[in-house]
């Protein structure tokens, strides 16, 4: 795995449930309001949701979990790439928190935090991916990335292709 794929996956791993009750794994058909592009992915930090935008009036919905505080961020960006069980080595933050932790942790081991699946993000620092905590879905919980469970990333992952819009908002 490259060394800016290891980078994107890696500014994932949770600090903790910060009050989190943990979420089901349940795609919601949705209505919803705003002039986003049909196939295009919004995230909304503040409601710890994430959008599939169908068309000008429908979404598929998914509860995430994002970024902790001092980790959220806001913008424009799309996917990069696809990845089903990927690896994941944390990067310099985190290993830093988390000195303990291994230099790679191999897909589809029960510590990874990518769970079975991850898209990347232009501009090399964060995913949308799954995780092997489902607790810590609904929650403030990332160093910056969006993580669902796994049944939901598997739903997105097959949904979306590589160049995919992606909107977060706080």
């Amino acid at each position: 795995m490259s060394l800016r794929i290891a980078v994107a996956l890696a500014a994932t791993i949770g600090a903790g449930m910060l009050g989190t009750t943990g979420a089901q794994a349940r795609p919601e058909m949705v209505g919803v309001h705003g002039d986003y592009s049909p196939g295009t992915i919004v995230v909304k930090t503040n409601e710890r949701r994430l959008y599939y935008i169908l068309d000008s009036g429908h979404a598929v919905r998914y509860p995430v979990g994002v970024g902790k505080s001092g980790k959220q961020w806001a913008g424009t960006t799309r996917i990069d790439g696809k990845y089903r069980n990927p690896a994941w080595s944390p990067p310099a933050e985190v290993k830093r928190d988390k000195p303990q932790m291994p230099d790679v942790i191999p897909g589809g081991s029960p510590r990874n935090p990518m769970g079975v699946a991850a898209m990347t993000l232009a501009g090399g620092e964060y995913a949308i991916h799954g995780t092997n905590m489902p607790g810590s879905v609904g929650g403030f919980v990332s160093y910056g990335c969006i993580r669902m469970l796994n049944p939901d990333i598997t739903d997105l992952f097959e949904r979306v292709s590589v160049g995919t819009a992606v909107v977060v908002t706080r």
